[in-house]
């Protein structure tokens, strides 16, 4: 599956800090574990989920199921969210959220993928229907911009609560971290081919 020569992972992690806020100790918590990364279409294009009534753009991924393989996961997700059978290329690294206002650990696998076979059908959950999605393709740059720029004007969803908002700000700033990272070792990688 490893393309590039000499690529380290990296690994990340957010905290409350990272947002101004005051860490909670957490001593019983919750934590799921995740697959999502960067899904190239032909053209070059990235894969992002736009919510449209939280105004949250995100990368393609979600929960890894209990006995799931994070691969596996990461490509049963790019099939829901983006109608695309999907061919890994590239594990990435793992990003942690510890967000301890509400308990809560996430640890996320980040792998690069290219598109094999685009259905043109999504299967959206309900939340997902019901929060305004959409499948958008962009350039690596726009997609930074898009992701980034939804930081700071992200809607709670009906469907999450109070927290709504707190945990959308986490997944669009690691977003955001991981697009870059991609846009960079993308950049090094033609420089030196």
């Amino acid at each position: 599956m490893k393309i590039f020569d000499n690529f380290v992972p990296f690994k990340k992690c957010l905290t409350d800090a990272d947002f101004g806020l005051e860490e909670k100790e957490m001593k019983k918590y919750r934590h799921r574990f995740g697959a999502r990364g960067i899904i190239v279409n032909d053209l070059g294009k990235v894969a992002l989920l736009y919510k449209e009534k939280k105004n949250e753009y995100k990368l393609i991924g979600g929960g890894v199921y209990a006995n799931e393989d994070p691969e596996v996961a990461f490509i049963r997700e790019a099939l829901e969210e983006c109608g695309c059978h999907i061919e890994i290329e590239q594990f990435l690294g793992t990003f942690e959220e510890i967000k301890s206002q509400d308990a809560f650990k996430q640890t996320s696998y980040i792998y690069l993928a290219h598109v094999v076979l685009d259905t043109g059908s999504l299967n959206l959950t309900a939340q997902e229907k019901g929060e305004g999605s959409r499948l958008v393709w962009c350039d690596i740059d726009e997609a930074i911009s898009l992701v980034s720029n939804s930081l700071d004007h992200l809607v709670g969803s009906i469907y999450e609560g109070y927290f709504s908002v707190y945990h959308a700000r986490f997944i669009v700033r690691r977003d955001a971290e991981i697009l870059k990272f991609y846009a960079s070792f993308q950049c090094n990688y033609k420089k030196n081919s």
